[in-house]
């Protein structure tokens, strides 16, 4: 009878704990860590001096996904003048099923401004092929087939990374759709974000919810941005969503507060889970108890 009665207080002492205790506070407990996030990977830098005030696995190599247009944006930007005019080719005509458009046609003539707003805002992987085959045809002064093209302007991005210091990075492509060989980490892709802020066109066009042209409006996924949307972060100013079945959910997000700056990368989260924990993220950093450089291994 006593063992009985031992074992019911050991079951309810249990029940007790569980309810006052969730996951994330008993890892938080185990790891020493200040916070817990979902995604597999997540760095917190300071925008300003680019240290790393919290990391979860941020050398590990992931897949970046739509992350991967903020360099595309910064090749672009290095090898054109906003105002140029582009005429989208046959690449539009390349599709995958189910990838993210900004609805561009053949024949279409847009500024490189208003292709970077579909790419950034909108994530359409037609103003991302565009972007590319008119950066490697001007760079090559020829007109490439589609993929040589493609091929070319993947290797000026790898060229950028290389120069950022994002050197655990190997991008395919301008768009961040799969490919096994077209990988990140989460540190790199926070010095990729942290160089895409100090550019002022991309600063100001990914804090936009909204970017019109003549034909088109493209809308900001980033519901960090949205005050219809229940993740809100009002001191939210960016940076660029990101998924894919293989990648997960990502997203880099920026934030201003009192003067502090800060980026946030998540990789491989839950979609309502990247929002949280890049909330969670910011929140921290721009919290008196943030510790420089806090890191998870």
């Amino acid at each position: 009878m006593k063992g009985r009665r031992k074992l019911i207080f050991v079951i309810i002492v249990i029940v007790a704990i569980g309810y006052y205790l969730n996951k994330d506070t008993i890892n938080q407990f185990i790891t020493k860590s200040p916070i817990i996030v979902a995604g597999e990977a997540a760095v917190l830098m300071d925008e300003q001096t680019g240290e790393i005030i919290y990391s979860k696995n941020k050398q590990d190599k992931l897949y970046p996904a739509s992350t991967t247009k903020l360099l595309t944006a910064l090749v672009v930007l290095d090898k054109s003048e906003p105002t140029e005019q582009v005429r989208v080719g046959k690449e539009v005509l390349v599709k995958t099923e189910g990838e993210a458009r900004a609805g561009l046609f053949e024949g279409q003539v847009q500024t490189v401004e208003e292709l970077l707003a579909a790419m950034l805002l909108q994530s359409g992987n037609d103003a991302a092929r565009s972007l590319a085959v008119y950066i490697a045809n001007k760079e090559k002064e020829q007109e490439l087939p589609v993929e040589e093209a493609i091929s070319y302007f993947a290797e000026l991005m790898n060229e950028k990374a290389v120069e950022i210091g994002a050197t655990q990075s190997n991008f395919i492509n301008p768009h961040g759709l799969h490919d096994e060989k077209h990988y990140s980490t989460a540190l790199d892709i926070a010095k990729i974000a942290r160089v895409a802020k100090q550019n002022e066109l991309i600063d100001a066009m990914v804090g936009e919810l909204v970017f019109s042209t003549e034909t088109h409006t493209y809308t900001n996924r980033n519901l960090l941005l949205n005050p219809d949307s229940e993740f809100f972060y009002e001191p939210a100013t960016g940076l660029k969503t990101g998924f894919t079945d293989q990648a997960g959910y990502c997203l880099v997000s920026s934030a201003e507060r009192d003067e502090k700056k800060l980026i946030a990368v998540i990789l491989n989260s839950g979609q309502d889970s990247r929002w949280r924990d890049s909330i969670k993220l910011l929140d921290y950093g721009f919290s008196e108890k943030t510790v420089t450089k806090a890191a998870i291994k």
